[in-house]
């Protein structure tokens, strides 16, 4: 941990998502600038991503102390794609999952947060490209890739855990989870070149939906990704995946394997969904590389 912060920076940019979890999230980000403000800080609230990304490039490497991303982990890695690669992250988690920031231990707590920013406190993190877009948490294709797709397809509002409900039913109806083809390249600890599942989870941070520990072990500082691969593919298979994983058990299976990485490229012969960090990303083929160090992020 360091800190690096300019420390005669004097601006914070603060993105509210204004799609992103709790209907209050505008007075949490309003009490965010009201005590950056109290500490000596300009704050300005933005909603519109453009804005956000123009006043950054103006105020980058002079007077801007961070971009703090108001809502879920989507929101940072619009932000991490956009903004200049070293600009400094702050997270106001204000999400449905908000796992990056319980991994790092930061609450929606605006007093905290705004003292978080003030210490200046930076750890630097790995992340993911995916087919050239960065992610921070956790890319994944197959079943819940397909959740994803249908909930955004038909997304109104704000996303809450009940409004997963329908997309699940309609995936466990009509998903065939096709075979996905696995191959590795640059350092794995697979003993194999290439390898067929038909569930797939490249991870980061060691984080998923409603905390399940797929890969607890994943460290977002080794400069490696963590992949586990499930090779059943029935709604039977699915339910038994979900209670090994509760159990901490699924590791024991030869049906589900683990590997360490640092580019890895999936394929199908169907139409197999991908999503990174909870985000619709696409189909396959899709192409997974870490990027070393590639986010600043301030920390408690």
């Amino acid at each position: 941990m360091q800190n690096d912060v300019v420390e005669n920076s004097e601006v914070v940019i603060i993105s509210l998502n204004p799609s992103s979890g709790a209907t209050d999230r505008r007075e949490i980000a309003a009490s965010l600038a009201s005590e950056l403000e109290s500490l000596g800080f300009e704050a300005l609230l933005l909603t519109d991503i453009d804005a956000v990304v123009d006043k950054t490039n103006e105020l980058f490497g002079d007077r801007l102390r961070c971009v703090v991303a108001a809502g879920g982990d989507g929101t940072i890695s619009l932000l991490t794609n956009l903004l200049p690669e070293s600009t400094p992250l702050a997270i106001l988690p204000l999400g449905t999952e908000n796992l990056l920031a319980k991994y790092l231990g930061i609450s929606a707590d605006p007093k905290k947060v705004a003292h978080m920013i003030a210490a200046g406190n930076t750890r630097q993190l790995d992340v993911g490209r995916a087919n050239g877009k960065l992610f921070l948490v956790m890319a994944s294709c197959g079943f819940d890739a397909d959740v994803v797709k249908r909930l955004h397809h038909n997304r109104t509002g704000h996303i809450r855990h009940w409004s997963y409900a329908r997309p699940v039913l309609k995936s466990i109806k009509r998903y065939r989870y096709p075979k996905i083809n696995i191959t590795f390249d640059g350092d794995s600890t697979s003993k194999k070149n290439s390898v067929q599942s038909r569930w797939a989870f490249a991870f980061n941070v060691p984080r998923y939906a409603m905390n399940l520990p797929i890969v607890a072990e994943a460290d977002p500082e080794d400069g490696q990704l963590d992949l586990c691969t499930f090779r059943g593919g029935s709604l039977f298979r699915s339910l038994f995946y979900i209670v090994s994983v509760l159990m901490r058990k699924h590791r024991q299976w030869t049906n589900s394997k683990t590997y360490q990485f640092t580019k890895v490229t999936l394929t199908s012969e169907e139409e197999v969904p991908y999503q990174l960090d909870g985000d619709p990303g696409g189909l396959l083929p899709l192409t997974i590389e870490v990027v070393p160090g590639g986010v600043t992020v301030l920390v408690p």
